[in-house]
């Protein structure tokens, strides 16, 4: 079933041609990742598709009866608004069912208005929606629903805007950048929550996990033109990969030829016969496709290091408290040469804490850092680039010099700089308030990197660049032989770049863990679940909530309680069934036998997790 045909469409700025010619169509249940360069008008296109914008020419046209839902990477949300109001405000007419209950809740006494609520609950089936639309907020950390809109950070509104479109319930769905502002936790919560609804999606994003976990394809423009991969980002690289040696080998076979074909053009009389001015035509042909080249463009990053000393970076006894929040405690660490260091950790734990003590922009409230006479520090923020009213791209990289010096003692012009970071001679004269996002952030970094930093720290460097400027500059990071310091949401970027980790686990703890990011997180399934059951402690529970209302009346409806009452069997029948699976694993198994049983405990765990944290979610409503 189609559900959206996009038509010769294009857009231009200007003088300034983003695309044109594009056509492609969408149909139900895909799931399609779009991959382009900086400033080809990614973003552009999912304004067109939203229909917050229009294109020059050509025509988008959707199912009559499909509801689509857009995510921007700037949230139209009314500012005097509460959470609740501006979730209540959605289009989902479930949510208004859900509402009415949550208000007759906070008024247990008037046991009519309670009852006529839950009837309505009962009648519209919303007691599932109810418990997907508490998860999706507890997943999202968006429990404090009185905070006002206009209070919340840039993070905040842009999960309080994903909370409202999936509660929308969209068939179709377009998403620029989803992921950015989710801590990890919440990323892999995302990934599966799209694997299990039956959403179709078109999204642009960095993260290439999230491309490889979430897409069945993959949409790439290039040099204007359209390339559909069926399959995830993995396919989607191996044949671009094989299609790029394609179009070399036909470059060089029509090389040849023109050649040949030049040869017998310089011996041909004057005189032309009608088969050869049909051969002069075929000519003009042969040496347009003979004089393509491919522009895969690569930033070239040879600029100069100081030396690092042996003394670094040393850490003693380190404590931060901020708001009545504890969120380093006594920590301690020496760096040394060529460290490749990652923080992970969710939201408010302290991240960016450590960073400004790191550089000197805040002090530690106990203990002291020590850093050694050598290091020079290259910082990149998440705040990106201060723009100056009417500076041009040229102007930001001369304040640093008309000549940058190299390796080797060689130097190259400020000019000559740019064209590595993927800035035509064209593009840098243009305003930099002109620029796309993700080209100020490609800016950005090379204003810091021009700086010849041996300390490198890089807070969500990732964020708006694309998918190939991040592959140049994860190929420049493996080079860097000073140490690096990454907090990135991108798993991808984390496992090619780190080789251990800082988690901060929240209450000033902070856990030195000897890995990449895919490795901690093996490492943290691999961890025994025998002891978590619904017998676990308080504080395990805790963790395991999906949401806790706020309120004091009754809490269950008839249908739970029936639910909570056979949980506890159904979890203690699936543990006695994962045991068997795995006796089975000590007798002698080919390798079917093996697979096989293998699904079977993978599915059985599955259920067992899916049950008790369902269990625990009921549990917690009945202790209110």
């Amino acid at each position: 079933m189609n559900y959206l045909s996009v038509e010769n469409i294009a857009k231009s700025y200007g003088e300034r041609r983003l695309f044109e010619n594009i056509s492609f169509g969408i149909n139900k249940d895909q799931k399609v990742g779009f991959v382009a360069k900086n400033g080809t008008g990614k973003t552009s296109l999912l304004n067109i598709l939203a229909g917050t914008d229009s294109p020059d020419e050509g025509q988008v046209i959707y199912r009559n009866d499909i509801r689509v839902a857009f995510l921007s990477q700037e949230p139209n949300l009314d500012p005097e608004l509460t959470i609740e109001q501006s979730i209540f405000t959605s289009e989902n007419p479930t949510l208004k069912v859900v509402e009415q209950y949550e208000k007759a809740m906070l008024n247990p006494e008037d046991a009519d208005a309670l009852q006529k609520a839950m009837d309505a609950m009962e009648a519209n089936n919303a007691w599932d929606f109810e418990t997907e639309f508490k998860q999706i907020l507890y997943k999202l950390n968006l429990e404090d629903l009185q905070a006002v809109v206009k209070n919340l950070s840039g993070g905040q509104k842009k999960r309080l805007a994903l909370a409202r479109m999936l509660l929308k319930k969209p068939d179709f769905i377009i998403l620029d950048e989803p992921t950015n502002h989710l801590d990890l936790d919440m990323i892999e919560w995302l990934e599966d929550y799209f694997k299990k609804q039956d959403f179709t999606i078109f999204m642009v994003t960095h993260d290439r996990y999230f491309l490889e976990r979430v897409c069945n394809e993959i949409i790439e423009l290039e040099d204007g033109k359209l390339y559909t991969y069926k399959g995830n980002y993995s396919y989607y690289l191996d044949k671009k990969e094989e299609r790029h040696q394609l179009e070399a080998t036909n470059t060089d076979k029509a090389q040849q030829l023109y050649k040949k074909e030049l040869d017998w053009m310089r011996r041909q009389p004057k005189a032309r016969t009608t088969k050869s001015k049909s051969r002069i035509e075929d000519f003009h042909e042969i040496k347009h496709r003979a004089s393509q080249r491919r522009q895969d463009h690569k930033v070239q990053l040879e600029l100069n290091m100081e030396r690092l000393g042996s003394k670094i970076v040393e850490i003693h006894n380190i404590s931060k408290e901020l708001g009545g929040k504890e969120l380093i405690n006594h920590f301690s660490y020496t760096f040394q040469k060529g460290e490749r260091l990652g923080i992970i950790g969710k939201n408010g734990t302290g991240k960016s804490t450590f960073l400004n003590m790191l550089t000197g922009n805040m002090k530690p409230d106990t203990g002291k850092i020590v850093i050694g006479e050598t290091v020079k520090f290259g910082y990149y923020t998440q705040k990106g680039i201060k723009i100056k009213p009417g500076q041009k791209v040229i102007e930001v990289i001369k304040e640093f010099g008309d000549y940058i010096p190299l390796k080797k003692g060689r130097q190259i012009s400020a000019e000559q700089l740019l064209e590595r970071f993927l800035f035509s001679r064209k593009k840098q004269y243009d305003f930099v308030e002109k620029l796309s996002g993700g080209e100020k952030k490609r800016l950005y970094l090379c204003t810091v990197l021009v700086q010849n930093p041996n300390f490198l720290i890089l807070d969500e460097p990732t964020n708006d660049l694309d998918v190939l400027t991040l592959n140049v500059l994860e190929n420049f990071l493996l080079d860097f032989p000073g140490c690096i310091i990454v907090v990135s949401h991108d798993r991808y970027f984390m496992d090619k770049i780190t080789d251990h980790l800082f988690v901060f686990q929240g209450e000033g703890e902070i856990t030195d863990f000897p890995g990449n990011y895919t490795d901690y997180r093996e490492y943290e399934a691999s961890k025994p679940k025998a002891d978590k059951s619904p017998s676990e402690d308080t504080q395990s529970k805790k963790e395991k909530k999906e949401y806790k209302s706020n309120s004091t009346g009754p809490s269950l409806s008839y249908n739970e309680k029936k639910e909570y009452s056979k949980l506890e069997k159904q979890i203690a029948t699936l543990e006695t069934k994962k045991e068997e699976v795995q006796k089975r694993f000590l007798q002698e198994l080919d390798g079917d036998e093996v697979a096989e049983n293998s699904m079977k405990l993978k599915e059985i765990e599955n259920e067992i997790e899916a049950k008790t944290e369902r269990w625990f979610e009921l549990m917690e409503k009945l202790e209110q």
